[in-house]
C-alpha cells in the first residue's frame, strides 16, 4: 500500500494520483457567453449532481497551469448563465478538440463542428448533438484556495448551478419512458488520456439494499471463505434473515445437493469448498436464498 501525504508532493504530482483513481468522472460540457456575446464551449470532469430540490449541478473550472482563469470562469463572472451539455461516445473526439486552449473569443462550437441551438431561458446556446442539456443559472462561485492569490495553478472554483430548463433527446428513452443507459452511451473521464464508456458489458445493475443481517452476522467460516468475494458477502449480508434450520433441512432433503455430496464423498473433494463454489454461482444469478441454503449445509 502506497501512502501519500499531499503536502510532501507538488500539487500537480498529487493531482495525477487523484485523477488516476477517482473516476470515471462525468463530464460537464459547458457552454457560456461573455458580456460581448462571444460563446465558449469547454469540458470539465470535476462535475456532478449535488441536489434535486432545487435541481443543482456543480462543476469546477481550475486555474490553468499558467496561473490564469479559464475562459469559462471569466465568462461566468460576466454572465452568470451556463448550459451543461452531457457527452456521449459519439461526441468524444469533437469534445476533446473543444478542450484545446484556443484564444478567448474563439467559438469552440465552430472549431469542433458542433451545432448551436438557442436556449429557452439562458443566453448561452446548447449543443444540438448532446443527448441531454441543462440550462442553468449560476447561484454562487466558490474558490477552493484560501490563499490571497486567486491565480494559483490548480486552484478550483466551484460553480453552483440551478437547473432552470432541461432538454432530453427522444432517443435516450426506452419503451416505458425511462432513460436507458445503453441508449445514452455516456463517457467518463479517467487519468491521463483515458476515458471510460458506459456501454455493453460495462453496465450492470445492483439492487437497492434492504436492511439485511449485515456481513458481521455471517458465520465466520463463510465470511472468511477463500472462494466467496466481497461482492458475494455483500449480497449475503443484504438478506433480511437467515433461513431457518427447518428450511435448510428441507433443502437438503429435496435431493438438490445429492450429486454434490456424492462428488465430495467419492471424489475425495472438500465438501465446504464445493458448496461455496455452488453458492458463488447462485449469487452470480442473484439467487441469494438458495445460496444461503447451500452454505448452511456445513454450518
Amino acid at each position: 500500500m502506497k501512502t501519500i501525504n499531499p503536502a510532501d508532493l507538488q500539487p500537480n504530482e498529487f493531482y495525477r494520483y487523484m485523477i488516476g483513481t477517482i473516476g470515471p468522472r462525468p463530464i460537464a460540457f459547458a457552454s457560456t457567453i461573455d458580456a460581448q456575446g462571444q460563446v465558449n464551449l469547454s469540458p470539465f470532469s470535476f462535475f456532478n449532481v449535488f441536489g434535486y430540490n432545487p435541481p443543482t449541478l456543480v462543476f469546477a473550472p481550475s486555474i490553468n497551469r499558467h496561473g490564469q482563469k479559464k475562459h469559462t470562469l471569466l465568462n461566468l463572472e460576466e454572465v452568470g448563465e451556463v448550459v451543461i451539455n452531457i457527452v456521449n461516445y459519439a461526441m468524444v473526439e469533437q469534445m476533446s478538440l473543444a478542450s484545446a486552449e484556443f484564444e478567448r473569443g474563439i467559438n469552440e462550437f465552430k472549431k469542433a463542428g458542433f451545432t448551436t441551438i438557442a436556449s429557452d431561458k439562458v443566453r448561452p446556446p446548447r449543443v444540438a448533438e448532446s443527448p441531454a442539456a441543462f440550462e442553468c443559472i449560476v447561484k454562487q462561485i466558490i474558490p477552493t484556495n484560501e490563499r490571497p492569490s486567486d491565480e494559483t495553478p490548480g486552484a478550483g472554483h466551484l460553480v453552483i448551478c440551478e437547473v432552470v430548463m432541461a432538454h432530453l433527446h427522444d432517443t435516450i428513452f426506452n419503451e416505458t419512458g425511462a432513460i436507458d443507459p445503453h441508449r445514452l452511451d455516456l463517457i467518463g473521464r479517467l487519468g491521463g488520456d483515458w476515458y471510460a464508456r458506459a456501454h455493453g458489458d460495462a453496465l450492470f445493475e445492483v439492487a437497492r439494499p434492504k436492511i439485511g443481517i449485515g456481513v458481521d452476522q455471517i458465520p465466520d467460516s463463510i465470511r472468511n471463505s477463500a472462494i466467496l468475494s466481497g461482492n458475494d458477502l455483500g449480497k449475503l449480508g443484504s438478506f433480511a434473515a437467515l433461513p431457518t434450520v427447518d428450511e435448510a433441512n428441507a433443502y437438503k432433503a429435496s435431493g438438490v445437493l445429492t450429486e454434490l455430496i456424492d462428488e465430495a464423498r467419492y471424489g475425495c473433494q472438500y465438501l465446504p469448498d464445493l458448496l461455496h463454489l455452488r453458492a458463488k454461482q447462485l449469487l452470480a444469478n442473484n439467487n441469494v436464498k438458495e445460496a444461503w441454503l447451500t452454505l448452511l449445509q456445513v454450518h
